[in-house]
């Protein structure tokens, strides 16, 4: 089901789903964003996300969205976010 399974002795998580009423696009930028962040540090990020303190920034697919300020929190590029 995955493309690399990773090694025991290193603290990992894995994910998967199906049928679930969100855009590929959106989750890649996600994913991307809070890769290689500890646990907690991803979690808070997310649920400041939710509440509108913080912002995803959108480095790959950009085409149609909008040049957001909050974008600077994560020293994003102008039009990025």
């Amino acid at each position: 089901r995955y493309s690399v399974e990773p090694d025991a002795e290193v603290p990992h998580s894995k994910s998967r789903g199906s049928h679930l009423r969100v855009h590929f696009k959106h989750c890649r930028e996600i994913v991307h964003h809070i890769q290689g962040m500890p646990a907690g540090k991803a979690n808070k990020f997310l649920e400041d996300v939710l509440e509108r303190k913080a912002i995803v920034p959108f480095t790959k697919y950009t085409g149609g969205i909008g040049r957001k300020a909050m974008a600077k929190q994560c020293n994003a590029p102008g039009d990025k976010g």
